[in-house]
């Protein structure tokens, strides 16, 4: 028998919201404590987006480089692979393609949890880095060299004085804009241009009954460069949504993706991968946690995989309900696409480990 189809109303009533909504930081989630442990070498996900689990891809030594929350990950042009944590004694660890970490280095961020990766106009690379303790949001070099630190958002006139501001996420536009996804603070994407001048701000909180173009946690942006204008995809995890925008900040358009409280967007070829940190049960429309998967969307916007999740199915042109099949994942916070197609999962809240490795098959 088919899930029911929830809607968003009923989906923010059963899931337990009543915090989240306040938006003091991470929402108010329920532990599920009947985790099973991964699958090594498990077949997961479904059409031509299927992979192998390797579980034991990281030789990262814990005694050396130690983790606590591996947020996001990202790979740069000579093929190595950048992950983020949240362990001030080595915030960013980087590996190559076979799981050796080749070097680490440190922000002394204790809340280290947005890591996006820019290549400007001369085709040099930098990373961006967002702490949601201390409202930080920077732009380094790939050694890790402090070159531009933005204003919090009070500091720079976008909010008054006292209002939350928690960034967790950036993402650069084409001419040099920066966009401050402040998901964990009063729910505005921020746009500051190349130099760290505050330029405007668009979004907001959300009520419960209206949504279109504001947030209940914008938990991720990205720059979306498929269609034929580049437009910002940006999350909107508590209500299982990705919301598209203008460089501008108009709204566009929106996907539900019912049972999926997803985390950033990350556009790879023509596709759109998200880790999903919380999921449902069956008929348990509520946010729990250790029921994590990964989505993948194609340029349509439909979803075509869900590895580690039941198989996608629509149903008279809607998406049902999403839920944990096999039980690889906790919780996923992000989802590295490499240049061979394969899928690096970081995790939130997972007893530490390190990231896992997707080997596609299909």
């Amino acid at each position: 028998m088919n899930e029911p189809k929830p809607s968003r109303r009923t989906l923010l009533k059963h899931a337990g919201l009543g915090a989240a909504a306040s938006l003091l930081g991470a929402p108010m989630v329920i532990a599920d404590s009947k985790t099973k442990p991964p699958l090594q070498d498990a077949i997961i996900g479904h059409g031509g987006f299927r992979y192998r689990v390797d579980l034991t891809w990281s030789q990262a030594d814990p005694a050396k480089t130690p983790v606590n929350d591996c947020h996001e990950m990202v790979q740069v042009a000579d093929g190595r692979l950048f992950l983020l944590t949240n362990q001030p004694k080595n915030n960013v660890l980087i590996y190559d393609k076979s799981g050796k970490v080749l070097e680490t280095w440190t922000l002394g961020f204790k809340g280290a949890h947005g890591l996006s990766l820019h290549k400007d106009a001369a085709g040099k690379e930098h990373l961006w880095v967002t702490d949601t303790s201390t409202g930080q949001v920077v732009k380094t070099t790939l050694a890790g060299q402090i070159l531009l630190e933005l204003p919090t958002a009070t500091k720079c006139g976008a909010y008054a004085e006292h209002t939350p501001y928690s960034p967790t996420e950036t993402a650069v536009g084409p001419n040099g804009d920066i966009y401050v996804a402040d998901g964990y603070g009063s729910q505005y994407i921020l746009r500051f241009d190349a130099a760290g001048k505050f330029v405007s701000k668009f979004g907001g909180k959300s009520a419960i009954a209206s949504n279109a173009g504001k947030f209940l946690q914008a938990h991720g942006v990205a720059l979306d460069t498929r269609g034929a204008d580049p437009l910002l995809v940006c999350t909107e995890r508590l209500r299982n949504e990705f919301h598209w925008f203008t460089l501008e900040g108009k709204f566009v358009r929106s996907v539900y993706l019912p049972g999926a409280f997803v985390s950033r967007p990350v556009i790879a070829g023509k596709n759109l991968y998200s880790g999903v940190c919380f999921g449902m049960k069956p008929n348990d429309f509520r946010m729990w946690k250790d029921r994590g998967f990964v989505v993948v969307l194609d340029e349509k916007d439909q979803l075509v995989s869900a590895p580690g999740g039941r198989p996608p199915k629509y149903a008279d042109g809607a998406l049902e309900v999403l839920l944990q099949d096999q039980p690889v994942f906790r919780n996923a916070h992000d989802v590295c696409v490499d240049d061979q197609g394969d899928l690096y999962v970081a995790q939130w809240a997972a007893d530490k480990v390190y990231p896992y490795k997707l080997h596609r098959v299909g």
